[in-house]
């Protein structure tokens, strides 16, 4: 069994190598040319930012979440415009689906799905935090949290850059086929598809946990278990929106009070899980074919 599901993940694998290399290629390029006017832009938008944090944290690249929470932590962004750049993070995801031959129509759905929400939600907590808190504007130095957290691309060449992203999601992706090539062994494919499509609470429930994962691992689980069949299109929203991916990870890091950085996760969690439920509840995702 283990061998059969092990020779099955290479098979999954192997052929997306190619096509993730030339995506991360893509990304680096417009990473190291627009970068650093993407962060400007942010933490000069003001009540805007959320609609501006939508748009650009959709744009893939490597540890935008993680810029925000840094200019979280420093109070140059609001609650709104964080949570709005940890909705629409694409991560891992965009890479995966474009190396996996997903149409673009479902991509570009996917896409729009998560920056409307995002928007919406970071509009609608910073209108809610004026009126219940009132911010208080506190000043604190960002220092260099974004830098530190960030992936140290900018010392290697382009091409290997990409390289270095392509073997670790090719890691993280082998790793997440054998696993769940083993499950379906041993529990049966309709058994758990049954389980995660057929209950939507409990399918958004374990994306949206798995979401939380500060890590490029959750969004290429989240995202091969949508390909696989083995989770519906709501329970893979769920998870897409709370994976903000190491954004979590800086803002525990880098924010203070704990108490706060704990606020902003419980509404981040809370959004993609009730995104996802209407989803599958109303049929959004069968309307729309996503």
């Amino acid at each position: 069994m283990i061998i059969h599901s092990f020779l099955h993940a290479i098979e999954h694998t192997l052929p997306i190598i190619p096509f993730l290399y030339l995506t991360y290629l893509l990304m680096e390029l417009l990473e190291r040319k627009a970068g650093g006017k993407m962060q400007r832009i942010i933490s000069d938008a003001g009540k805007f930012g959320p609609i501006l944090g939508a748009l650009l944290g959709v744009v893939p690249q490597c540890g935008f979440s993680a810029v925000g929470s840094g200019l979280y932590a420093g109070r140059v962004i609001t609650t709104g415009t964080l949570l709005a750049i940890f909705l629409s993070t694409s991560d891992e995801m965009l890479p995966l689906l474009i190396s996996s031959g997903a149409p673009i129509g479902l991509i570009l759905k996917i896409l729009a799905s998560k920056l409307i929400i995002a928007a919406i939600a970071g509009i609608a907590v910073d209108g809610i935090t004026r009126i219940i808190a009132k911010d208080k504007n506190e000043k604190h130095k960002i220092g260099e949290i974004c830098s530190a957290e960030h992936c140290h691309c900018d010392s290697q060449s382009i091409w290997l850059a990409s390289l270095v992203h392509t073997l670790k999601i090719t890691a993280s992706v082998f790793t997440v086929s054998f696993a769940l090539e083993i499950a379906l062994e041993l529990l049966g494919e309709n058994f758990l598809s049954g389980i995660l499509t057929g209950t939507p609470v409990i399918g958004c429930l374990f994306a949206a946990i798995v979401g939380l994962i500060p890590n490029c691992a959750s969004s290429v689980a989240i995202t091969q278990l949508y390909l696989e069949g083995v989770i519906s299109s709501g329970a893979m929203l769920s998870g897409l929106l709370v994976g903000a991916g190491i954004g979590i990870l800086v803002l525990l890091r880098a924010n203070r009070p704990l108490k706060d950085s704990i606020r902003v996760i419980a509404i981040l969690f809370g959004i993609g899980l009730a995104a996802g439920l209407v989803f599958d509840l109303i049929s959004i995702g069968t309307i729309i074919n996503i």
